[in-house]
């Protein structure tokens, strides 16, 4: 057997002839060009991609604008599904795989995709940083990402393919009234035409090949996936983290860092920032409202609490009388009502808020909510000018005069 002229021997078995042709091949190519077959190994891989749409009629601005075009390819049968969005973000991206997972009624494996933003936060060659929605919605199917090269589309070309055959054949030139008859006639395009093409790479028709693919695929999960909203919070000095104004707890030896924080409607998971443990997981509370447990409550005056009742203490001795009743009544939950009396102070003044305090602590309401209704709803002092007490300028002139002229010269 020689490669060099592809001459072939008839006791060379097939196995033999293939690794030849590869060698031979990767030797003239280069190690940019990729052996691909076409064989079941590909159903266990799909690609994803995006490009512009057809333009549509927007129902909130009555005008037309183009939309954005998904498409998800299966590696082995080439079978499309082809979306259309008007905008895209992390959880309009991920819905729209679950749209598309719903269709094929399977998953892959492995989800190829380029390194945009909602799918990928930093791209990287070897650990690229995926974005934890979308991470999590592909975990919660079974599936895991894998995203290309940067400005390589070729490891996906199939997508690219599918992307380009759907913008230049059904959706040309066309304009739609809805966003709802865009998708309806892109969906009968792919049901009449695509679906029953012969591809030409294979030389077979793409749904008798989505037929032998779809055994292969992953089943889907019972429920669909819950979203969430997620972002970093800056622990405070009372222990808890805030989310849309309620406040949550953590364990002791949290405060001033950063944590990653998930929420949903129903609860609120706070992990750890390195590792992503889960630190702690609380129901949804109403704002303005704490959630906080009995384990996470300090057994001593942490020493932050301590430096704000003093630094209370200094302003005035019944702004600390105060705030000294806050936490003695209301503990980790007092310290943003303790810095709202300080705030107070810097706003109206220390004697003006001393008067305040004191009156509170007389009629025995020891709330920030009482002090600052009672700065706001107090009378302001105007300066009058005229008044019994005001003496006339005539009578400081002459004053100044005569000073003067008793002066030796």
């Amino acid at each position: 057997m020689t490669v060099k002229g592809a001459h072939f021997l008839q006791e060379d078995s097939p196995d033999e002839i293939g690794k030849a042709l590869q060698d031979f091949v990767k030797s003239v190519a280069g190690a940019r060009w990729m052996i691909a077959s076409i064989g079941p190994c590909d159903s266990l891989a799909l690609a994803v991609d995006h490009g512009t749409g057809p333009m549509v009629r927007d129902p909130l601005s009555g005008k037309y604008r183009r939309m954005r075009l998904f498409v998800m390819t299966l590696g082995y049968s080439r079978k499309s599904v082809p979306l259309l969005v008007f905008r895209s973000r992390s959880q309009i991206w991920a819905e729209l795989h679950e749209k598309a997972f719903r269709r094929l009624t399977g998953v892959t494996r492995v989800v190829a995709l380029d390194n945009l933003r909602e799918g990928v936060l930093t791209p990287d060659i070897y650990d690229p940083a995926i974005n934890p929605l979308y991470r999590d919605v592909l975990q919660h199917y079974g599936a895991v990402a894998l995203p290309c090269r940067v400005a390589d589309r070729d490891r996906k070309g199939k997508v690219e393919s599918g992307v380009g055959h759907a913008q230049k054949t059904p959706l040309k030139g066309l304009r739609f009234e809805s966003p709802e008859a865009a998708q309806t006639y892109l969906d009968q395009w792919e049901a009449r035409w695509a679906d029953t093409r012969i591809h030409g790479a294979t030389k077979r028709q793409v749904a008798v090949m989505f037929a032998e693919e779809r055994p292969t695929l992953l089943p889907l999960p019972v429920e669909p996936f819950r979203y969430y909203q997620y972002g970093e919070r800056t622990v405070h000095l009372d222990g808890c983290v805030e989310v849309e104004a309620a406040y949550y707890g953590l364990p002791p030896g949290w405060i001033g860092r950063l944590v990653k924080v998930q929420w949903d409607a129903l609860h609120v998971r706070i992990m750890h920032p390195g590792t992503g443990q889960l630190l702690r997981e609380h129901i949804r509370q109403k704002r303005g409202w704490y959630r906080i447990r009995n384990e996470d409550r300090p057994k001593r005056m942490p020493f932050s609490t301590a430096h704000l009742l003093g630094r209370a203490g200094r302003a005035g001795t019944q702004i600390g009388a105060l705030c000294n009743a806050i936490y003695q009544q209301q503990g980790e939950v007092g310290i943003r009502r303790i810095l709202g009396v300080l705030s107070l102070a810097k706003k109206y003044g220390t004697a003006t808020v001393e008067d305040a305090c004191a009156a509170a602590l007389e009629i025995g309401v020891p709330e920030y909510r009482f002090v600052r209704r009672y700065l706001e709803r107090r009378p302001q002092l105007t300066l009058l000018q005229v008044d019994p007490l005001i003496r006339e300028l005539v009578e400081y002139r002459d004053l100044i005069n005569l000073k003067i002229k008793e002066q030796p010269e």
